[in-house]
């Protein structure tokens, strides 16, 4: 009989230990609200929500529940950061329960206490567009570019007073639901410098536009420098759909057109297309092609390889009211020297030279060069 009593208190006070020290089990879902939520959208294949939150530890070996049904969560990304005492609470392991979108992590607390921590993870489906709005000024000197941000929530998480934060502009505050679609602003920068320029390229345009039965056009677009200079050099600009509008100089705006912006560093220029001009017409003509230095085989005497020197002649006309500002996209062979030039260029690659030319209000420009062209196979 005491050996009865006696095991049945040793059992007793067994699961009296075990009890005191059980692992305590904290579900996410019954914590308070998120206290802090940043959202990061600079890479449009995922986005980066980052959570914070304060977890009641209990003294010991603690388990917390992280679950997410219906959210389009990517599991291997989730992280759990301790923001508070980071030396006295440890995270000693993660598990994910099978058939269940969830994980458990196990912590270790000295102590019981509170403790502040960031859970971050990667989440899908959420489409994010950047879109611009310009407005020129009349003299075609700067403008104002405004950008906005569209999202589309189909992640299955309702984002509720949270932060946005792209790689440039400033973050800004918003609740965007499960499902719904937000356009807003988050960028705008006023009286930014611009050129306007037109692009004449000799691999793409007729070469003279009096034997085209249609009229050419030359592209034309403004040219933003994102730079400190220009007001702008913080972040690179990302890609979107651009308009452009244009003051009329009684209080009302023009249409001008739209374009599809590309991603631009900083350093480099925002080019914005607003369609063709007629008023600047280019023509251009090779005016002698020479053929020298020519090899021979010796088996056959015949020529196997040889040297052109041709020589090109671009003429510009500006028929409009202003000066404009020319560009000339010359082709090059794959070997070539240039000996002569009546105006400063620009080697954009091995094949392709470019000219920068400005042109008088109703006035004419002519461009003339010289090149070897080498190594030519008959």
């Amino acid at each position: 009989m005491k050996l009865t009593t006696s095991l049945i208190c040793t059992v007793f006070s067994v699961l009296l230990i075990l009890s005191a020290s059980s692992w305590a089990r904290i579900k996410l879902v019954a914590l308070p609200e998120r206290e802090a939520t940043v959202i990061r959208l600079d890479n449009p294949s995922a986005t980066l929500l980052e959570e914070e939150r304060v977890l009641t530890l209990q003294g010991g070996l603690n388990k917390v529940d992280f679950s997410w049904k219906g959210v389009q969560i990517l599991p291997d990304s989730i992280r759990l950061t301790v923001l508070e005492q980071p030396q006295a609470v440890t995270v000693l392991s993660v598990s994910y329960p099978p058939n269940e979108q969830a994980l458990v992590w196990e912590i270790a607390s000295p102590t019981g206490q509170q403790v502040r921590v960031r859970i971050s993870y990667l989440l899908n489906k959420i489409d994010r567009l950047v879109t611009y709005q310009a407005v020129v000024r009349k003299d075609e000197s700067n403008l104002d570019l405004n950008s906005f941000l569209v999202l589309r929530n189909f992640s299955g998480e309702n984002l509720l007073d949270s932060r946005f934060q792209l790689d440039y502009g400033e973050a800004f505050e918003s609740a965007i639901l499960s499902g719904e679609t937000k356009r807003m602003q988050f960028f705008t920068a006023k009286k930014l410098p611009i050129k306007k320029r037109f692009t004449f390229d000799a691999a793409k345009l007729p070469w003279d536009p009096k034997q085209v039965s249609d009229n050419v056009g030359i592209p034309v677009h403004y040219e933003l420098e994102n730079t400190t200079e220009n007001g702008l050099g913080k972040h690179a600009l990302w890609d979107g759909k651009a308009r452009l509008y244009g003051e009329d100089g009684h209080g009302s705006r023009l249409f001008l057109g739209e374009d599809n912006a590309k991603f631009t560093p900083v350093g480099q220029a925002l080019k914005l297309t607003i369609g063709k001009s007629r008023d600047v017409v280019v023509t251009q003509r090779q005016m002698s092609k020479q053929r020298f230095n020519e090899r021979r085989n010796a088996k056959r005497n015949r020529v196997v390889l040889y040297d052109t020197k041709e020589t090109m002649r671009v003429e510009i006309e500006n028929f409009k009211e202003q000066a404009v500002f020319v560009t000339l996209k010359e082709p090059m062979p794959k070997e070539w020297e240039i000996k002569k030039a009546s105006n400063p260029y620009k080697r954009e690659h091995n094949q392709e030279i470019t000219f920068d030319i400005s042109v008088h209000p109703k006035d004419k420009v002519v461009v003339t060069y010289s090149y070897y062209r080498r190594n030519i196979r008959r």
